[in-house]
């Protein structure tokens, strides 16, 4: 049996809700702020749409968070480097870690709600465990480095969006200066010299 195609009504309500949440997300001084009724009204689709859609607030950000993240994903997966899976560790894990700070940079919001939904512990949310394994499988292929999984927990650590928003928003931390720090930090941790050092 051939696999049921979305009709086109509910393909373009999709699009117009994650369109709404996304420009919602950007203009809202915090994501708690952004409620379903909101994206709804702003979709101009119904509640009922809205949660057959995504099952609630929780999965309407998953879902617009990983359509976002969806380019980097593409590039790590199949990319050439220093993204791809074809970069030396060394090389690889840098570029990793800066293009997640740039992610989060660039979507802070959005970020912030995503973790912030992830129940007792971020730890066990699939889009933090992909990245943990990514990382650790990376790290345990770098000479001298004795606990790739804790060294995946630091590096990650230092890209939560809390921790971004803290140093981009109160703290008003320049974002060069943020991916300097971030990648001598990584350099410590695999035992290489920064580049920009």
């Amino acid at each position: 049996m051939t696999e049921r195609k979305p009709r086109k009504d509910a393909a373009r309500n999709r699009a117009a809700v994650l369109a709404a949440a996304d420009a919602l997300f950007v203009r809202r001084e915090s994501p708690e702020d952004v409620t379903m009724a909101d994206v709804a009204a702003a979709a101009g689709v119904g509640k009922g749409t809205l949660f057959r859609a995504f099952g609630d607030r929780t999965g309407l950000i998953k879902a617009l968070y990983a359509a976002r993240m969806e380019p980097i994903e593409q590039a790590v997966e199949t990319g050439p480097p220093p993204l791809g899976p074809g970069t030396p560790p060394a090389q690889r894990v840098p570029a990793v870690l800066d293009a997640l700070l740039c992610f989060k940079l660039d979507n802070r919001p959005l970020a912030l709600a995503l973790e912030a939904s992830g129940g007792d512990s971020p730890y066990g949310a699939s889009h933090y465990e992909r990245w943990h394994a990514l990382l650790r499988t990376m790290l345990e292929r770098v000479p001298g480095l004795t606990d790739g999984d804790f060294a995946a927990h630091a590096l990650l650590a230092a890209v939560r969006a809390d921790l971004v928003e803290h140093l981009a928003g109160r703290e008003d931390v320049p974002r060069e200066r943020m991916r300097a720090r971030l990648a001598d930090f990584a350099a410590r941790v695999l035992g290489t010299t920064w580049a920009g050092a």
